[in-house]
């Protein structure tokens, strides 16, 4: 059975991953904040670990657990992030560094252990990443600008593991999210049009195909997943 890690598990995106990933017949590592728990039942092979990925002593020590028990990790979920509007005015250095805690420093703290990982296993692994669209567009860059810069070294980071790994079976993809319709969307945007919103299942489902033999042959991925929105 391959194991998978998936951070920022407890949220939306993160319970139709959890729920996509039982049902390809994976172990699920779920990584949930400190105090906190999945917050939903599930069936299936699941293990929750709580740490604090902002902090990376915290992410070392867990991936380290996972590791000794489990001695492989196949996949790398990687969904924690955080968002916050404001163009150049309302990003100050606080917005700025609070975006790249939650975005990008999650992110590479807990990609590094797994990558360095996945580099010496022999069936190599996969690392998804989630970005964004304003990180790929400079006229939705200037709605959250301290969302976009953070989320944009992402598309960096992957590019920078994918050339490392040239020749191994190791692969870094991005997927990119337009809306995802959740509830609290529909809350924040209540005339907004649900229908053209991407459900958290739909991607949960491209994160599966990713991680499956049928994208043994795909390098660089930056996968777009828009909808209508």
């Amino acid at each position: 059975m391959k194991t998978v890690i998936i951070t920022g598990a407890s949220g939306n995106l993160g319970k139709a991953s959890v729920e996509k990933f039982i049902n390809a017949g994976y172990k699920v590592i779920a990584l949930v904040s400190p105090g906190k728990t999945l917050g939903f039942e599930v069936e299936g092979d699941v293990e929750t670990y709580d740490s604090d990925l902002t902090d990376e002593k915290s992410v070392d020590s867990v991936i380290a657990q996972v590791l000794a028990k489990h001695q492989t990790i196949d996949a790398a979920i990687l969904l924690v992030g955080g968002y916050a509007p404001g163009g150049i005015s309302e990003t100050d250095g606080s917005v700025l560094k609070k975006m790249f805690s939650l975005n990008f420093d999650t992110a590479y703290f807990v990609s590094r252990p797994i990558y360095q990982h996945m580099m010496q296993q022999a069936n190599g692994g996969r690392i998804v990443f989630v970005g964004a669209r304003p990180a790929l567009r400079a006229k939705d860059a200037n709605k959250a600008l301290g969302y976009a810069l953070s989320k944009s070294l992402i598309f960096k980071l992957a590019e920078a593991l994918n050339a490392a790994a040239s020749t191994k079976n190791v692969t870094a993809s991005v997927v990119v999210p337009s809306t995802i319709d959740t509830p609290a969307n529909r809350k924040a945007m209540p005339t907004a049009d649900f229908s053209a919103w991407v459900k958290a299942e739909e991607i949960a489902g491209a994160l599966v195909l990713l991680c499956s033999a049928d994208s043994n042959a795909w390098r660089d991925t930056v996968l777009k997943i828009y909808g209508r929105s």
